[in-house]
């Protein structure tokens, strides 16, 4: 290969970073300033319409999608492009017409670049490559259910296979954000609310993609689950100590122990100061503290809304100074804000420091990524053929992800179902497959607006999959997801009366800014199910009948009124394309249901906040105080099975640790029933004496294990004192001497294990070299004694 000796920067022999600054060094300032911009040359959000349901408060698409971008993009592109924004994932288009599409805006970007400097290609990937074909897998809040970050790092590594094949080299998953208000609307895009669970799953996930050659991207920086009310864009009235101990740390992780090359900055302000316009968390904790080298981009529209939404900047130009200045690199999905950097440069209100700074960081990523490699051209960077978006491989992930995150809250007396019964299968989730599917799946993001386009992918619904299942099934749906008409209710009901049993699907339908009754903002008043689908359980339930209650939703919704009366309750967490197969085996019998909570069900609709991150007057052990019930229906981590297991034999390696030591906490778990199955064991650590008021319990350490019958493990997890680590009153991370409470069972209230440890020596400061996770082993006795 002959090198080009006037483009030295292409020479792939070089140091990447050698190339980077030599790249940089003969660029011109507005060069510079254009691999911080992005231009989506795509976006027809604004332009159509969707059908607005009237039971629901919808924002006019064109005032949340119509901001800036108006430039062709050859015009966006004559000084070069940082990044193309979503060439895949904005309208349907088969795989050919992609790759067309791809190679075309490339050859726009080439065309303006000067110095011949392609652009990054971006997509959404939080439920699989979004784009049209492709598969569909559970949405995070399944993976979380899940609790087996080996899974979800297959999962994502198919996912960044199929995207680097076709030219993406970015994802903008996964979302680290840990769930603190059950109402937020993107409840169903984390995986969970605990830290640890979402650190180890979402980690898992950045090996994966980044496994594929596709860089992960993490978001939302920070804080933004934690919104007042659980309300989309609110503001975080959050001290910055719970930032630390509960928001951070699974980003953090992520960055330590996965090398995640991008973050995603937030839409909130933290106590009134705007993510995006914040040094601290963007260079002083992200860069000087953690040591991060990737690229931060900002969500899109993110700066602009500096100006729009925050009012912390007079217009577009000053809120670009702003984020430029604070840290973010990349302005995405256009180039609103930081259009006007080269005048803040030229007129010395913007240091050219802080241009070259970012676009350098830009310009190593593309270094990384081959893109400035003497051989890369458009063409090469896709493959023309052969490329299945929606292979058997994929869905046998999907299948497995699916049947491992359907958890199982009560058996009754009627699961799984005996083969003979008449079945009456009722609700809006039983035959419709948009209900299996999450807000950023390309059939629920994209497809409403091209109806006839159809869902792209072939999809069995609970319906179709319980009659492959079950020989005696019939079907009235009874009511929409959302809105008031009865009219079903009197089939329904008629349905249930004339059969055995009675399955009824209940839940969400993902959608868009009020399109749907979860995700992105579809954010709920309380924790009712939606619509009248309560209504309609009442009535099936006024039959005398057993009924089973299937919810297939993307956050938890209270279900105490009907615990006590239904026959049995499952809970699906939108569980993608082959999740009514996977609720179907698990009703059957066919599949011992292993799924646990990654966030709790609650007793009452308006009960909050409900999760089970609380110190002494926020838990259960507070009752008295308030009149409010806490106690959660079911917690988090639990999840019943078709088969018994004891978790016993807790053995300390030692009582007693110096503040810079470890210790093994092993216990053996047995399966005592007559099937095979998984269970989790947890393993949750209690500061029994701190400075600051901590949870009660933190989960610490996870490992699901598999069993035949009779058989039995023992699972020995790792500690090391820096696990116990916390943020004291001087907002320093210390390790602090005395005694902690080792806790190991199977949910958040279910800990038959517990014994007593001692720290010893000094206070320890610890940094982000601190271990940050617990190893553990498991060793299988095949023998079962």
């Amino acid at each position: 290969m002959s090198i080009d000796t006037e483009r030295p920067w292409r020479d792939p022999a070089r140091p990447a970073a050698e190339r980077a600054d030599l790249l940089l060094a003969a660029m011109t300032l507005e060069e510079k300033i254009a691999q911080l911009g992005s231009r989506w040359a795509g976006n027809d959000m604004a332009d159509t319409e969707l059908p607005a349901d009237e039971t629901i408060n919808v924002a006019p698409m064109e005032d949340v999608f119509s901001v800036g971008g108006s430039l062709s993009l050859e015009d966006a592109s004559r000084e070069g492009l940082g990044h193309l924004t979503r060439v895949w994932g904005s309208y349907p288009q088969t795989v050919e017409q992609g790759v067309a599409e791809v190679i075309r805006q490339h050859e726009v970007v080439l065309k303006g670049s000067r110095l011949g400097v392609p652009a990054i290609v971006h997509e959404e990937c939080l439920t699989g490559f979004t784009t049209y074909g492709a598969t569909v897998y559970p949405a995070s809040i399944a993976w979380g259910a899940t609790f087996d970050p080996g899974l979800v790092e297959r999962m994502a590594a198919a996912i960044g296979r199929d995207m680097a094949a076709v030219g993406v080299h970015q994802g903008l998953s996964p979302v680290l954000d840990v769930v603190r208000d059950y109402r937020w609307g993107r409840v169903e895009e984390t995986m969970g609310e605990d830290p640890y669970l979402v650190a180890m799953l979402g980690s898992a996930y950045v090996r994966g993609l980044q496994s594929g050659g596709v860089i992960a991207t993490l978001k939302h920086f920070a804080g933004y689950s934690a919104s007042r009310a659980g309300r989309n864009h609110g503001p975080v009235s959050m001290g910055r100590r719970e930032l630390l101990d509960i928001i951070l740390p699974t980003f953090e992780t992520a960055i330590a122990t996965a090398g995640a090359g991008s973050v995603m900055s937030s839409y909130s302000d933290l106590d009134g100061l705007p993510a995006s316009a914040d040094p601290w968390l963007f260079t002083d904790v992200l860069r000087d503290d953690w040591g991060f080298e990737g690229t931060v981009v900002s969500d899109y529209w993110a700066v602009p809304f500096l100006a729009s939404m925050h009012r912390v900047a007079a217009d577009d130009d000053a809120a670009g100074a702003l984020a430029l200045t604070a840290g973010t690199d990349v302005e995405l999905p256009d180039t609103i804000g930081y259009a006007g950097l080269l005048e803040k440069v030229k007129a010395g209100e913007v240091s050219e420091d802080l241009v070259d700074r970012a676009a350098r960081r830009v310009l190593l990523q593309k270094v990384q990524l081959g893109l400035l490699d003497e051989d890369w051209t458009p063409e090469r960077s896709v493959q023309a053929e052969g490329v299945d978006l929606d292979s058997d491989a994929n869905r046998a992930v999907a299948a497995e992800l699916a049947e491992k995150s359907v958890v199982l809250l009560d058996a009754g007396s009627v699961l799984p179902i005996a083969a003979p019964t008449k079945v009456a299968v009722v609700g809006p989730c039983a035959d419709d497959a948009r209900t299996l599917m999450g807000c950023y799946a390309f059939p629920n993001h994209v497809l409403p607006r091209y109806p006839e386009r159809g869902l792209g992918i072939t999809i069995t619904t609970p319906l179709e999959a319980l009659r492959n299942e079950l020989p005696n099934v019939s079907y009235a749906k009874g009511c929409d997801v959302t809105g008031a008409d009865r009219s079903g209710f009197a089939e329904a009901v008629a349905l249930a009366e004339d059969c055995e049993l009675t399955v009824a699907f209940v839940g969400d339908l993902s959608g868009l800014f009020g399109h749907g009754t979860s995700g992105e903002g579809c954010d709920a008043e309380d924790l009712r199910l939606p619509g009248i689908q309560g209504e309609l359980l009442d009535a099936l339930l006024e039959t005398g009948k057993p009924v089973v209650l299937v919810v297939v939703s993307g956050r938890p919704y209270a279900l105490g009124e009907y615990a006590d009366r239904a026959a049995a309750l499952v809970q699906a967490f939108i569980p993608g394309q082959e999740g009514g197969a996977a609720i179907a085996g698990v009703l059957s019998g066919r599949i011992v249901p292993s799924g646990k909570l990654p966030v709790q069900i609650p007793r009452h609709v308006g009960g909050q906040p409900g999760t089970y991150l609380q110190p002494a007057l926020g838990s259960v052990e507070s009752a008295g105080i308030s009149g409010l019930e806490t106690r959660p229906l079911y917690p988090f981590g639990y999840g019943a099975s078709y088969t018994d297991f004891t978790v016993a034999d807790l053995r300390l390696s030692v009582p007693e640790i110096g503040s810079n030591g470890e210790f093994t906490a092993t216990v053996r778990v047995t399966n005592t029933g007559d099937r095979g199955g998984d269970e989790v064991v947890q393993l949750y650590l209690r500061d029994v004496v701190a400075r600051v008021a901590r949870p009660l319990k933190l989960l610490t350490g996870f490992a699901r294990v598999s069993l035949a019958p009779g058989q039995a493990a023992d699972v020995t997890f790792r500690v090391h004192a820096d696990r116990t680590a916390y943020t004291d009153p001087a907002l320093r991370r210390i390790v602090e001497p005395g005694d902690v409470e080792v806790m190991v069972g199977t949910s958040s209230l279910d800990l038959p294990c517990r014994a007593m440890l001692r720290i010893t020596g000094d206070v320890r400061v610890v940094g982000h070299d601190r271990v940050l996770t617990t190893p553990v082993t498991i060793s299988e006795d095949p023998g079962g004694g």
